[in-house]
C-alpha cells in the first residue's frame, strides 16, 4: 500500500466520489424514492410512538440494510448493463438475484417494524 495516497485531499476525493454514487442511485432508481418515503413516515412514526435506544436502534439497522441492499444492487444493475448491453440470461440472473437480496432486507426490515410497531399499535387499539 502506497502511504502517500492516504492524504486528507484524496480521503475527501473519495467521500465525494461516494456521495456521487449515492446521488446516482437516487436520482436513476425510482424504488429509492419510495423507501426515501418509507423511511420517512418510520422516522416520524418512531416519533410519535416514542420508541426507546433499542428500538430505534433496530429500526435504522433495518432501515440501513435496505439502503445498503439497495445501492448494492443498483451498482450491479449497472456494471451489468456496462458488460452484457444485449439481453444475456446470465446478465438477467445476475440482476434477479441482486434485486432478491434487496427483497430480503425488505422483508427483514418488515420484520423489525412489526415486532417493534406491533405491540405499541395493538396496545393503541386497546
Amino acid at each position: 500500500m502506497d502511504l502517500r495516497k492516504l492524504t486528507i485531499s484524496a480521503r475527501v476525493k473519495s467521500f465525494l466520489c461516494a456521495c456521487q454514487g449515492l446521488g446516482a442511485v437516487v436520482s436513476t432508481q425510482p424504488n429509492t424514492w419510495y423507501m426515501g418515503l418509507a423511511t420517512v413516515a418510520v422516522v416520524v412514526a418512531g416519533f410519535v410512538f416514542a420508541l426507546s435506544g433499542l428500538e430505534w436502534a433496530l429500526i435504522a439497522t433495518a432501515v440501513f440494510v435496505v439502503w445498503i441492499a439497495e445501492v448494492l444492487n443498483s451498482a450491479l444493475e449497472f456494471l451489468t448493463d456496462l458488460a452484457s448491453p444485449e439481453q444475456h440470461p446470465l446478465a438477467k440472473k445476475a440482476k434477479d438475484a441482486a434485486a432478491g437480496a434487496v427483497l430480503l432486507a425488505v422483508l427483514f426490515s418488515l420484520v423489525i417494524a412489526a415486532v417493534v410497531f406491533g405491540p405499541k399499535i395493538y396496545l393503541g387499539l386497546r
